[in-house]
């Protein structure tokens, strides 16, 4: 179960360490938009706040900080530790303030912060340039802080990697090699309302092997993408000054990294799937029409000794009866052998009732009991989605196949999906 946390700033004090490995990036086997997944509807739906991967248990719990926003727009400089000890830990906003506007408009031409690229009203992105590069030290946390402002629903977000040909400057997201580090979704919130920001935060040591890769340095730029599908109109009724508006979101973005604990080292990445569709309806989103069942080749360029799945997933359809409120499991199977089984869902929902100041049809007037909210939530409002590692040790060169299945999911009427995202590390 997530729980919220102190603030942002001074809940990143998690020390693990990280060292350089030789990466090499295979070309995507599935790919798919990292927009909208199902929670644009104005029906009432659920959703998730901080989560921080764990990286060595099969699954990445989260956990809602309670505020701290970062002081400054370049990261937080800091001078070395003692002799011959570690640097001290490193801050850094990538993005700070960055304002998102309706997902289904056409895109703004608002002015966007120095160094910020807009994609698309619901997507933007930053290099991340060789002076911050030069900061990354053994370990990493994400953070993310979203502000209120004219979507008063739960949204879906997320923070991507993007790895875009040296010199570059700019690029089209679905042409270049991405992965999905992070998935969020925005509390209920009334812009006029405190708390009037949600922070989260994840653990991804993970990703410091691919930023500090000397191979993939000197191929590509890295460039972080945060993404948040925000919707207005409800706000234009509902929220006080919200009349005609259509920025919906505020988003900052902040890299934590030490040098404290042992380093992880992966040699080899292979990006798989981002956000691509995942349901029983809709042709190419499963192995077959009617079943919830996805597989996904793919290839080790050599035999490796410790090898891992990083998977994202959540359910999504708020009409009746549909999949964002009916629990189901997971199956994921790798060359045919069952190696992780999940439920989605927290115990409760209610430590992020603080964050939901907009009334809606999830939390009620009242508390809601442990057994009230397993019967239905998939995810809280204001919570992160799960971060799922899911070691596999040795593995041989060559082929291999991931499946995923969820053969109680029904998709009522049609409607649904579980954006899934995968990518495999070895070494």
């Amino acid at each position: 179960m997530s729980r919220p946390s102190i603030g942002y700033a001074r809940a990143m004090d998690l020390r693990r360490s990280l060292a350089p490995a030789s990466l090499l990036v295979v070309s995507v086997a599935c790919s798919g938009g990292t927009g909208d997944a199902g929670t644009a509807s104005e029906s009432a739906s659920t959703s998730t706040s901080a989560s921080a991967s764990t990286g060595s248990t099969g699954s990445a719990g989260g956990s809602s900080t309670g505020g701290g926003e970062s002081t400054g727009s370049g990261g937080e400089s800091s001078t070395s530790g003692t002799t011959g000890g570690p640097p001290e830990p490193e801050v850094m906003t990538l993005m700070e303030g960055v304002i998102f506007y309706d997902g289904y408009a056409g895109t703004v031409d608002e002015p966007v912060p120095a160094g910020i690229l807009r994609h698309t009203n619901a997507l933007v992105a930053t290099r991340f340039d060789d002076a911050m590069l030069a900061k990354v030290q053994e370990t990493m946390k994400v953070g993310v802080i979203i502000g209120a402002r004219c979507d008063n629903y739960d949204r879906i977000g997320s923070v991507n990697l993007a790895m875009v040909p040296k010199g570059a400057q700019s690029y089209v997201p679905a042409e270049v090699e991405r992965i999905e580090v992070a998935r969020f979704i925005t509390p209920f919130m009334d812009m006029n309302r405190s708390p009037k920001t949600v922070p989260y935060e994840w653990d991804a040591p993970n990703l410091v092997p691919i930023l500090k890769d000397p191979e993939l340095r000197a191929t590509y730029d890295f460039w972080w993408e945060l993404s948040v599908f925000g919707v207005p109109y409800a706000a234009q009724k509902e929220v006080s000054g919200c009349a005609g508006r259509i920025d919906t979101q505020a988003g900052t973005l902040l890299l934590y990294t030490d040098s404290m604990a042992p380093a992880q080292e992966f040699g080899v990445l292979l990006p798989l799937a981002i956000g691509a569709d995942f349901n029983n309806y809709a042709e190419g989103a499963s192995d077959m029409i009617g079943t919830t069942r996805k597989t996904i080749p793919f290839a080790l360029p050599a035999a490796s000794e410790e090898a891992q799945l990083v998977l994202i997933t959540s359910n999504h359809g708020a009409n009746d009866g549909g999949e964002e409120y009916i629990r189901r499991d997971h199956f994921v199977y790798v060359d045919g052998a069952e190696v992780h089984s999940y439920k989605p869902g927290r115990t409760s929902c209610e430590p992020f009732r603080y964050y939901n100041t907009q009334g809606n049809g999830i939390y009620g007037q009242k508390p809601r009991s442990d057994a009230e909210w397993q019967s239905f939530s998939n995810w809280c409002p204001g919570d992160v989605i799960d971060t799922r590692v899911i070691p596999l040790g040795a593995m041989a060169a060559g082929e291999h196949e991931f499946v995923i299945d969820v053969p109680d999911a029904a998709f009522v009427g049609g409607q649904g999906n579980f954006p899934l995202s995968l990518y495999v590390q070895a070494r």
